[in-house]
């Protein structure tokens, strides 16, 4: 380590390091700490002090003519190590600048992460200075899809392209391989229109999977808010990956296909506070994470993983608000999926829905126009917020996910949540105003089992995450319809994959947005592990060659896309009201039982039912077109049979139409024969199968 030297005088703003052509200007909030250093490292060891000597409104800053672009730099910071007070200063410890726009170097095990006055700059990642942007962004228009066209399509960086056979071999975990043609062409051909990445901000491993030798692998353990994970990017990690991220995401928009991150704000990596000091714990413990007033030594923990950013503090705040901004304005991302958002809406404990971080996201400029998405829970006290966000906001809808789950493997107390999930949850988002976009419809997501381990496993295989099978949720709500796992059993599999042709179609004919999980619409298994965060293996990367084997699935699921873009009855923009549409008795939407009536008050209450149909009248859907012309689709009848017994159901009357054409029956793994029904005819219903119908009115 070379001696102590004192920047230049330089600017309080912006934050972070920025460099000007001729020095880096270095500023870092601090309101605690009595001295700020900044260190540039040359080589492997050789280390060099600058004193940031200025501090303006709890600002440290200076220039530094020797931090320039590429070189790897972190933070000591000085103050009182008062731990039971809640006061880490310890000058050994080298952090990482929040606002690094690019990070380098694993975080690797050793006892100076966590002991006071032992130097932990071996063992930590660093920030790399990154140079004013020269990416050409010329040609560059976001897709900016309208709420109620959009099918979002959640997936993994790495696992979505390490066995791509048609990507090249060094570009496969990477941004630049999901920005590879043969990538793009499978979500082209699968219709989807929003890409939802798991976590890409500069994660690191849990030290407890250090201790058993694994590692993160979903990535919801931030370290770096504005730095690109620098394992996703094949060309480098001193900066490359910047521009990396940039032409992928370039990529995906020359295709028509958006970009939305899943970010993670509501805790970092730090974990708890006997965990590694790698940034916000060095810099102001006090400042940035939630404590207890009266030992402030103990974190309130809203998120499961030992700590929670305060956003309700104007300066963390700010650090969130410029990350968001940065990753919209400079990177081009169309949009947002917070994790654990209820936690970033509390505001002293309470989740407030008018506090400070809904307020500040509703009034930006720049933030109100991305697309937001909340998961809208966390695990603290009235955490359970589904239905309750803003109007900018949608929000997971996990009440969809668990009623369609429960329907088809026949648990559902009748079909009354049912008609609610399939027609856009009004009763939690019609009664403020908001639209059926408001809920996102998944099945699946990356938390919990894949589509097809739904279908074919009652519990949890977790052995292989090194918890003895205690993590993850036991309350899965699938069937393994008679065997665990894997079989040869031809009925079992039959009805299997009946089931997953049932839950694609419910799924993706519903009003809403739906979300997909990456590999669904192909079979995808994690052989019962529904909490793979940290199996990074043939487990949780996508198995291409299932294209083959599931070729029935996916081409469904193509065909399922194709007709909710074709048909705007099943991109309802408003929520249905079920009255009668001008001059007639026919109602914009209207739900039947086996009879052809109507269902009454008694068939609504009747918690035995596994049979409903629902007509969707494509006449009172009022779409305009880009020039403002009116435009109508058709009508279809939908009919759903959760019972394992064949049912007859009759076909309602002329006064629905004049005559009936099958369009989808999930008992045929092929298209289905175009068989047309007159009004009032009788439909055998095969024992848990749905029948899709265009009515002809």
């Amino acid at each position: 380590m070379s001696d102590d030297k004192t920047a230049w005088p330089g600017l309080w703003s912006p934050l972070g390091a920025t460099f000007d052509g001729e020095a880096t200007n270095v500023a870092l909030w601090a309101p605690q700490a009595s001295k700020v250093e900044v260190c540039l490292f040359d080589g492997v060891t050789e280390e060099t002090r600058i004193l940031l000597a200025d501090r303006t409104f709890e600002i440290w800053h200076g220039r530094i003519p020797d931090l320039r672009p590429g070189v790897r730099y972190g933070l000591r910071v000085h103050g009182p190590w008062e731990p039971d007070q809640g006061k880490h200063f310890d000058p050994a410890k080298l952090l990482l600048d929040p606002y690094a726009r690019a990070v380098t170097g694993e975080l690797r095990l050793d006892s100076a992460l966590f002991e006071h006055g032992a130097d932990s700059a071996p063992f930590v990642p660093m920030g790399v200075v990154v140079g004013p942007s020269e990416f050409d962004w010329s040609g560059d228009v976001s897709p900016r899809v309208p709420w109620g066209d959009t099918v979002v399509y959640e997936m993994h960086v790495r696992g979505f392209t390490m066995r791509h056979p048609d990507i090249p071999e060094q570009l496969r975990g990477t941004f630049a391989g999901l920005a590879d043609p043969a990538a793009i062409q499978h979500l082209l051909d699968l219709g989807v229109t929003t890409v939802e990445l798991m976590p890409v901000h500069h994660y690191v491993s849990e030290t407890h999977l250090l201790h058993s030798g694994r590692k993160n692998y979903w990535g919801y353990n931030t370290v770096g808010f504005f730095a690109p994970h620098a394992g996703y990017a094949a060309s480098g990690s001193l900066g490359q990956q910047v521009d990396e991220f940039k032409a992928m995401v370039k990529a995906l928009h020359s295709a028509g296909i958006e970009v939305v991150l899943d970010v993670v704000y509501n805790h970092t990596a730090e974990e708890g506070p006997t965990g590694p000091t790698l940034s916000f714990r060095g810099i102001d413990n006090l400042a940035y994470y939630r404590q207890h007033a009266a030992d402030p030594g103990r974190y309130y923990d809203y998120t499961g993983c030992g700590n929670t950013v305060d956003v309700s503090q104007p300066h963390v705040l700010r650090l969130v608000m410029d990350s968001l901004r940065y990753w919209a304005a400079e990177m081009h991302v169309d949009g947002f999926r917070f994790d654990l958002a209820a936690a970033l809406a509390r505001s002293m404990h309470d989740v407030d829905m008018l506090g400070s971080f809904m307020t500040v996201i509703e009034q930006d400029p720049v933030l109100r126009e991305v697309k937001l998405i909340a998961e809208p829970w966390d695990i603290g006290p009235g955490g359970y917020q589904v239905g309750e966000f803003p109007h900018l906001w949608t929000e997971w809808n996990d009440r969809f996910r668990d009623t369609v789950r429960d329907y088809w493997r026949g648990q559902a107390p009748g079909v009354r949540d049912l008609a609610y999930r399939l027609s856009g949850s009004s009763d939690l988002y019609g009664d403020d105003g908001r639209r059926p976009y408001a809920s996102i419809n998944f099945v699946t997501a990356h938390d919990g089992f894949t589509l097809r381990d739904v279908v074919s496993y009652d519990r949890k295989h977790n052995e292989a995450n090194g918890e003895h099978n205690r993590d993850g949720t036991d309350s899965n709500r699938s069937w393994n319809h008679g065997v665990e796992g894997e079989t040869s059993d031809r009925n079992v599999l039959a009805l299997r994959h009946r089931q997953l042709r049932n839950l694609l179609t419910t799924l993706l004919l519903s009003t809403g947005v739906p979300m997909l999980l990456a590999g669904d619409e192909m079979g995808r298994t994690q052989q019962g592990n529904n909490n793979a965060y940290c199996i990074d293996d043939d487990t949780t990367w996508l198995d291409w060659s299932l294209r083959t084997e599931y070729a029935d699935l996916l081409a469904l699921t193509r065909r399922l896309i194709s007709l909710r873009r074709a048909q705007p009855v099943f991109r309802q923009r408003r929520h249905f009201d079920g009255l009668p549409l001008p001059g007639g008795t026919r109602k914009d939407l209207a739900w039947f039982a086996r009879g052809g009536a109507e269902m009454t008050q008694a068939e609504w209450h009747d918690d035995s039912l596994r049979t409903i149909s629902v007509f969707f009248a494509g006449d009172a859907i009022d779409t305009r077109g880009p020039h403002g012309e009116r435009i109508v689709g058709d009508s279809f009848l939908l009919c759903l049979h959760a019972d394992a017994d064949p049912v007859e159901v009759s076909l309602p009357s002329e006064e629905w139409a004049q005559s009936y054409q099958v369009v989808f029956d999930t008992t045929m793994a092929a298209e289905a024969p175009q068989t047309t029904y007159d009004p009032g005819d009788t439909v055998t219903l095969t024992g848990r199968s749905i029948l899709l119908l265009r009515a002809t009115v």
